[in-house]
């Protein structure tokens, strides 16, 4: 894994590829479960790029290690520094057995893992 996505997390519009896709995903959240595994909480939800979210049930949820190759980092500012500071320390008191859910945040929509390929027809490239 390059030196520029070794520590966790990315940005909020970060623009990845993942093990075994094809189509590259943007990264558009964190810490989401899964409700057909509610033990396993994913490392990031995203959608594909550049498509974005189409609907509902196409959030593709993955883990850090997942990702291959970053094509572009998201937005970096001191808001955002601030939010990762907050987020590590849910994560933190998660892994330590507090529930995250009592700590401010809120459910995430479940939807399954999946690694994005790209669209069979070129003249759709949606899949719509």
């Amino acid at each position: 894994m390059n030196e520029q996505i070794k520590g966790k997390y990315l940005p909020v519009g970060t623009v990845v590829l993942l093990r075994n896709g094809t189509k590259r995903v943007m990264i558009n959240g964190f810490c989401t479960m899964d409700a057909s595994k509610p033990d396993k909480v994913y490392d990031y939800s995203g959608v594909l790029f550049p498509e974005g979210s189409l609907s509902s049930d196409q959030t593709l949820l993955f883990d850090h290690e997942q990702i291959v190759r970053v094509d572009h980092m998201g937005l970096v500012d001191q808001e955002e520094q601030d939010f990762k500071v907050k987020l590590a320390q849910i994560v933190a008191a998660s892994q330590n057995g507090a529930n995250p859910a009592t700590q401010g945040t809120t459910p995430a929509t479940p939807v399954a893992p999946a690694a994005p390929q790209a669209p069979q027809n070129p003249q759709n490239p949606t899949g719509m």
